[in-house]
């Protein structure tokens, strides 16, 4: 997984691993999740590939947006 570069300062999310139709999301209270296209679907995961890959803004997106994920390991 590669670092969530946090450009805020308080961001819930700790790594991230950008898939082809989906993404991997760990976050700082523990918990990894996969939201892919089937769950959200691919707009919300492009949307996150976007914020992840800035650095900014994919926590608040997850949290305002509701996104449902597809599976998560601890």
């Amino acid at each position: 997984m590669q670092s969530y570069r946090n450009l805020a300062g308080n961001s819930g999310v700790e790594a991230f691993d950008i898939l082809t139709d989906g993404i991997w999301v760990r976050f700082v209270n523990g918990g990894t999740y996969l939201y892919d296209y089937r769950v959200p679907g691919r707009a919300h995961v492009e949307q996150m590939k976007r914020l992840a890959r800035a650095g900014r803004g994919l926590s608040s997106y997850i949290s305002r947006s509701g996104a449902q994920y597809a599976e998560r390991i601890d």
